[in-house]
């Protein structure tokens, strides 16, 4: 019987939307095997579903190679950390959870050690330097991919792929109505509310949060109606935000890791970019997406890049639904003009609520050959 068999498993979830992902899994194959052990690195999601996490998801969670220089030590000591796990409890898994540079090199070690690795959500090769698929196959035992269009992709390169299907089709939603968000927050029904997204990570905090907080100061000044919240993320802690809202005059409300209901409270958002801009597009709201990483990085990345677009809701949408503001572009009078657009110009609201329904029905529609729960399952033997 499955419930009875004993199995160890390392799992790896280096950033914030990677940890809730891979609860998720983790969940799901708890289900039906109770006593497999999970190990490894997450967040308190994967901690909440009895994953042992050795390092925190939050020490690692860092964007840009400028950044991940910066951060090398703590990373480097992670990876040792892992590939030591790997030798010495020998998991009869590996499952690695986005977060490529780092899974990639662990995933190197455990193939050497006859270790089987399961990889979900795919890295971007088919975004930017697509020549590492051929790495990746030589390197994994299966990739579950979260987007149809992936699979092809895998399929031309000869590499075990399965679609699993999107994890935030299921993970996002709220339980309260816009009404119910609004009085849960404090907020005033009669006002129109402007999200702020800052991201997951520290780096994008230092990036993008006093970016954001001008655009709050900017939009205030010709619209004083206008109220706003600011979600912050369970990998962030409150120490990490307070010194740039020290000054903050606007009384902007700030909710600790319940995204989605702050979501619901939303007339629009401005969003760092990366999962948000999925699970907001997904939500119906409005959005705007802003990016900035150091000017090496994202030189370097220009010569890398091979899509139009960067925000996931786009590259699923297959055209640029929601604007990009990109790198010097993201200034808070560019930013608080889109928002004034969609608060202000009733078409251009509705056209966009259209095609983030849009952008929904394409994540729903393709059926997943699997879940995920099953694949690491019926990986492990179970």
């Amino acid at each position: 019987m499955a419930e009875n068999t004993e199995k160890k498993v390392l799992i790896v979830a280096g950033e914030a939307s990677g940890d809730l992902h891979a609860s998720h899994l983790v969940h799901e194959v708890k289900r039906h095997a109770p006593k497999v052990k999970f190990f490894g690195i997450g967040g308190p999601h994967m901690r909440k579903a009895g994953v042992e996490t050795l390092v925190d998801s939050a020490d690692m969670a860092v964007v840009g190679l400028v950044e991940v220089l910066i951060h090398f030590r703590t990373v480097y000591s992670a990876l040792l950390l892992m590939r030591k796990q790997l030798r010495e409890q020998k998991p009869d898994l590996l499952i690695l959870v986005d977060y490529p540079d780092f899974n990639l090199r662990l995933a190197k070690t455990a193939k050497a050690l006859g270790i089987k690795v399961l990889y979900y959500i795919s890295p971007q090769v088919w975004a930017w330097r697509q020549g590492r698929v051929h790495m990746i196959g030589q390197r994994i035992d299966m990739m579950a991919v979260v987007f149809p269009f992936e699979v092809p992709f895998y399929e031309k390169a000869n590499v075990p792929v399965r679609f699993v299907g999107h994890p935030l089709t299921d993970e996002v939603c709220s339980d309260l109505s816009r009404e119910e968000a609004l009085k849960a927050f404090s907020l005033e029904p009669s006002r129109q509310t402007v999200g702020l997204f800052p991201g997951s990570r520290q780096s994008e905090i230092k990036r993008l949060l006093p970016v954001l907080l001008e655009t709050a100061e900017k939009l205030n000044k010709t619209q004083p109606h206008l109220q706003f919240i600011l979600s912050r993320a369970s990998s962030l802690s409150e120490d990490d935000l307070a010194p740039y809202l020290e000054n903050n005059t606007l009384n902007i409300k700030v909710v600790a890791d319940r995204p989605y209901d702050v979501m619901r409270a939303c007339d629009a958002i401005a969003t760092a970019s990366g999962t948000a801009t999925l699970e907001i597009a997904i939500m119906g709201i409005p959005l705007v997406v802003i990016y900035k990483v150091s000017p090496l990085t994202y030189g370097i990345m220009q010569h890398l890049i091979k899509i139009k677009d960067i925000a996931l809701c786009n590259i699923v949408a297959g055209e640029r639904v929601v604007p990009e503001l990109i790198q010097n572009d993201a200034t808070a009078g560019n930013i608080s003009m889109e928002i004034r657009r969609f608060l202000e110009d009733q078409t251009a609201l509705i056209e966009m609520r259209e095609k983030l329904n849009g952008i929904e029905k394409k994540l729903n529609s393709s059926k997943r050959s699997t879940s995920i729960g099953k694949l690491a399952l019926e990986m492990l033997g179970l």
